[in-house]
């Protein structure tokens, strides 16, 4: 149906993450009407993100460098950890400009149906990390799931020993959220995660 180059761009977009056939031929279409300097800039952009970003050896957030710049900023509070499933969680978390500790990503969240066991996540560096000390709560914000409630309890259980304090964020309605349209684990949540005002 289409000449092989532009079926080769559309099968490569439509391995993308939540891109469909649909997107897939819509962004196609859009980078053949690109200007030329345009589209290899794009490429570009994506070759050197490639070559360049790598996983932080501390919290392992991506970073050119070999610590991320919210591991080596000194301001930082490092008695805290905030654990996030994937680095979007982090920067989600980022964006609000509130919390000011450090943070630890996991690489996503057990799911045995899936082959993702402990060890293929970062959890072991985690671990480190608080044996190593000045750590007084491990803040777990992994995804309002069945896995990710797992995972939350699988690491407090593996960090409660050390004697380090464990916290789950507060899961519920969000902002101008109707309470007619919430599920009942939302609202338990809600209730659940309440505070004094």
């Amino acid at each position: 149906m289409y000449t092989p180059p532009l079926g080769k761009l559309i099968q490569e977009l439509e391995r993308l993450p939540g891109i469909g056939p649909k997107s897939a031929q819509r962004l196609a279409f859009y980078i053949l009407h690109m200007p030329e300097e345009e589209a290899k800039a794009l490429a570009q952009a994506i070759l050197e993100a490639r070559s360049k970003i790598r996983p932080c050896k501390e919290c392992f957030n991506y970073t050119e460098k070999e610590v991320c710049e919210i591991c080596s900023d000194p301001r930082r509070d490092r008695s805290q950890i905030c654990v996030v499933a994937e680095v979007s969680d982090l920067m989600a978390i980022e964006r609000m400009g509130e919390y000011r500790g450090l943070y630890h990503v996991l690489g996503g969240v057990l799911s045995p149906a899936d082959g993702i066991g402990p060890d293929e996540l970062t959890i072991s560096k985690l671990l480190e990390r608080v044996e190593r000390g000045g750590v007084e709560e491990v803040i777990i914000a992994t995804p309002p799931t069945v896995e990710g409630d797992v995972t939350a309890s699988y690491i407090a259980d593996l960090i409660k020993p050390m004697g380090v304090k464990v916290t789950r964020i507060a899961l519920g309605l969000p902002a101008g959220g109707d309470l007619d349209y919430a599920d009942p684990t939302t609202i338990l949540r809600a209730l659940e995660g309440r505070r004094e005002m």
